[in-house]
């Protein structure tokens, strides 16, 4: 009897000393979880705080509308603009000229938290979306963003030249903190559907076009050419290893070769109809894509959502560094009088 009483009351303590050891690994494994999970996501379904660098684009109103507007048709959810750094270029009429208006219309329609550093800003937010219109603005803007560790989207362009395209992947590299850039056209409904070879077939050759307005500062397709060279990587992928460049005022073509032997091109548009989407060749026939409507910010906003709660990059470093790499190779084409140039 003695004997079956020590056993009962060994077991009881074994049973204690084990529901003690789960408790205090289950209370560990929360610790953890915590320290390791943005105060969003510990918080649940709270939408993630994001702050805007850049007030000098229509995009900064395009994003918040959609964003913070339950009752928006193109309504993006997970996510809020609450706080705002304006920026801005004196030497850019476009940028300017338009900034107080987006200023006040965040500030007093939306609610906006306008703040007058970016330090300011990088304590009041989770994430941030980097809108300024000037490229050459985006290397100085986006260091301290690195520096504190937060994802950020940096709107188009990456910067003004290749140089600063190549110093911004290499500080991103260097303090461990993704980035992604892009065009909204990368992501529109009407060219992404393009890409199923089931339906259509594979890709042989693309035919891309946007407006190829210019701006002094900016290597020629960096400030709008941008949208459709975008749209030609979006369809064709990285890969292209020469590129040739026919320019006047009024437009330009710019043709790639790819290195699987495939030929495309982008065609620049300044005069007359600007319009922007591309038509693809493949076994199955010529194929042109839906013109552009209101889901062309918002999927882009999905894209930069998800990636700023935590998720892949929809674009590798290594096809954003080349699409940059493209551009640049039109200019250099175009300076020596149409040569072609290799990537």
């Amino acid at each position: 009897m003695l004997i079956l009483e020590r056993s009962e009351k060994n077991q009881k303590i074994r049973f204690s000393v084990r529901a003690l050891a789960l408790t205090l690994t289950f209370q560990f494994a929360a610790l953890v979880f915590l320290s390791f999970t943005p105060v969003w996501a510990a918080q649940g379904e709270q939408d993630l705080r994001i702050g805007l660098i850049g007030l000098d684009t229509s995009h900064c109103i395009a994003y918040t509308k959609m964003l913070n507007d339950p009752a928006n048709p193109n309504h993006v959810k997970g996510a809020k603009v609450t706080a705002a750094y304006p920026g801005g270029s004196p030497d850019i009429p476009s940028s300017i000229d338009r900034l107080p208006g987006y200023r006040k219309e965040l500030e007093e329609t939306w609610k906006i938290t306008i703040v007058e550093t970016i330090p300011e800003l990088l304590k009041m937010v989770d994430a941030v979306i980097l809108t300024s219109v000037d490229g050459r603005t985006h290397l100085e803007q986006v260091k301290p963003v690195f520096e504190a560790g937060m994802r950020v989207f940096i709107d188009k362009p990456l910067a003004a030249d290749l140089q600063e395209v190549k110093e911004i992947i290499a500080l991103s590299k260097k303090s461990g903190t993704p980035f992604f850039t892009a065009s909204s056209l990368r992501f529109f409904p009407g060219i992404t559907k393009l890409r199923n070879a089931d339906e259509y077939g594979e890709t042989l050759s693309v035919d891309a076009f946007s407006p190829a307005a210019l701006e002094p500062h900016h290597t020629d397709l960096y400030w709008y050419g941008i949208h459709g060279v975008e749209t030609l990587y979006a369809l064709m992928g990285p890969g292209c290893k020469k590129v040739t460049r026919i320019f006047n005022e009024d437009g330009e073509v710019v043709v790639g070769l790819w290195e699987d032997g495939r030929i495309s091109t982008f065609r620049g548009v300044r005069k007359g109809s600007h319009g922007y989407g591309a038509r693809i060749f493949t076994e199955k026939g010529m194929f042109i894509s839906d013109p552009i409507d209101g889901s062309l910010y918002q999927s882009l906003l999905k894209e930069v959502v998800l990636f700023l709660k935590g998720g892949p990059s929809p674009v590798s470093l290594e096809e954003m560094e080349e699409v940059f790499e493209f551009m640049t190779a039109a200019q250099k084409s175009s300076d020596q009088g149409g040569i072609p140039v290799e990537m």
